[in-house]
C-alpha cells in the first residue's frame, strides 16, 4: 500500500504543472521612466528562483545609455549576470532618469546601452533558441520593439511557433477610463507601434490595463522594511529616488509579470474574448468577439489582498544563488 501511494505521489509530482518545465520569459521594458519596471523585474527573478520561469532575455525601449547597465546590475544582484540584454540606441535628448545612475554603484558588465545588441536582433535569436510554444513575452513599456519585430523577415512565423502569449501592461479597459477617454502612457509614447502590435500580433494577448495597477498600490512599509536584508538594494534604492515612502506606487508592470507566470492562480479574472484596437490618438478600444485574440485582466475587490501579498512576497524575496 505504501509503495502504491509513493508511486501515485511521484506521478503527481512528475506530471503536475509544478513539475513542468519553467516558462521562458522575455521581459520588454522602458525601465527608467518609472520604478514599477524595477519591481516587476524583481518579481520575475523571484519566480525564476522558484523554478517557475526562466528569464531568457531583457529588451529595452527607453533610449538611455544607462538603462541597459541598470538592468545588468539588477540581473547581477539576483545572481544572473548571464541574461542577455538588448537596447535601442540612445537619444541624447532623452530626459535623465531619476534612478538609472544607480547602475554605477552596483557590479555589472554592460557599460553602455549602445554596446548591447539591438532588441530585434536579440529577440529573433532568443525566440529561435527556445522550444516551440514555450515563450511568454512580458511587455511593460513602449510597443516599439515588438512592432519592429513584426516588420522583420521571418519573424511572424517564428512568433507563431515560439510564443505562448503576450502579457502587456498597456491601455485602460474599465468603465471609468473608457468614459474619460483616458490615454495610457505606454500606448501613447509610440502610437504607430502600438497600433501595429494591436492590429497585427499573431498570438493571444492579455492586457493589464491602467486600472489594475492603480487598484494595487505597492505598500510603502514593504519598501521601508522588507529589503533591509541587503545594505544596498537596487530596487529599494530606485524606489526611494523615484518617489520615496510614504508614497505607494501603483503596481502596473508587476501585475503583467505576475499574470504572465501564474495565469491560473486566481489572482485575476479575464474578460470575454475580443479585439483591442488603438485609435489615432492612442485611445484603446476593446470590442467583444467570440473568437477574439485579446482578453484583459479584471480585478475584483476580494482579489486585491491576494495579489498584493503575492507581489510583496516576490518583489522583496532575497536573491538565491542558482
Amino acid at each position: 500500500m505504501k509503495k502504491l501511494l509513493l508511486t501515485v505521489l511521484l506521478g503527481v509530482l512528475l506530471y503536475s504543472p509544478l513539475a513542468a518545465a519553467p516558462l521562458n520569459i522575455i521581459f520588454d521594458t522602458d525601465v527608467g521612466n518609472d520604478v514599477d519596471d524595477v519591481l516587476a523585474l524583481s518579481v520575475l527573478h523571484a519566480l525564476q528562483a522558484r523554478a517557475e520561469c526562466k528569464i531568457v532575455g531583457v529588451t529595452i525601449t527607453k533610449p538611455d545609455e544607462l538603462a541597459g547597465p541598470f538592468v545588468d546590475a539588477m540581473n547581477t544582484f539576483y545572481h544572473h549576470p548571464e541574461i542577455p540584454i538588448g537596447c535601442i540606441r540612445p537619444n541624447p535628448n532623452e530626459p535623465p532618469s531619476r534612478f538609472l545612475h544607480l547602475a554605477n554603484q552596483y557590479p555589472h558588465q554592460l557599460k553602455r546601452g549602445s554596446d548591447a545588441p539591438e532588441p530585434v536582433r536579440l529577440l529573433m535569436n532568443l525566440l529561435a533558441a527556445q522550444p516551440d510554444g514555450s515563450v511568454v513575452l512580458v511587455q511593460v513599456g513602449y510597443f516599439s520593439n515588438f512592432a519592429a519585430l513584426l516588420d522583420t523577415p521571418g519573424a511572424l512565423a517564428l512568433i507563431k511557433r515560439k510564443v505562448k502569449f503576450l502579457s502587456i501592461m498597456g491601455g485602460a479597459f474599465s468603465a471609468a477610463p473608457q468614459k474619460e477617454h483616458f490615454l495610457e502612457f505606454n500606448v501613447v509614447k509610440d502610437i504607430a507601434s502600438s497600433r501595429k502590435v494591436a492590429a497585427e500580433w499573431p498570438t493571444p494577448i492579455v492586457w493589464s490595463g491602467f486600472e489594475i495597477g492603480v487598484a494595487v498600490p505597492y505598500p510603502a512599509v514593504s519598501i521601508e522594511r522588507d529589503f533591509k536584508y541587503a545594505p544596498h538594494h537596487p530596487a529599494a534604492e530606485a524606489y526611494y529616488l523615484y518617489n520615496p515612502p510614504p508614497h505607494e506606487r501603483p503596481t502596473w508592470d508587476l501585475t503583467a509579470a505576475l499574470f504572465a507566470v501564474r495565469p491560473d492562480r486566481g489572482y485575476f479574472d479575464l474578460s470575454a474574448p475580443g479585439q483591442v484596437s488603438v485609435d489615432e490618438d492612442g485611445f484603446t478600444r476593446f470590442t467583444p468577439k467570440a473568437d477574439g485574440r485579446d482578453r484583459y485582466l479584471i480585478l475584483n475587490p476580494g482579489q486585491i489582498p491576494k495579489v498584493k501579498e503575492a507581489l510583496v512576497e516576490l518583489a522583496s524575496q532575497p536573491p538565491i544563488k542558482p
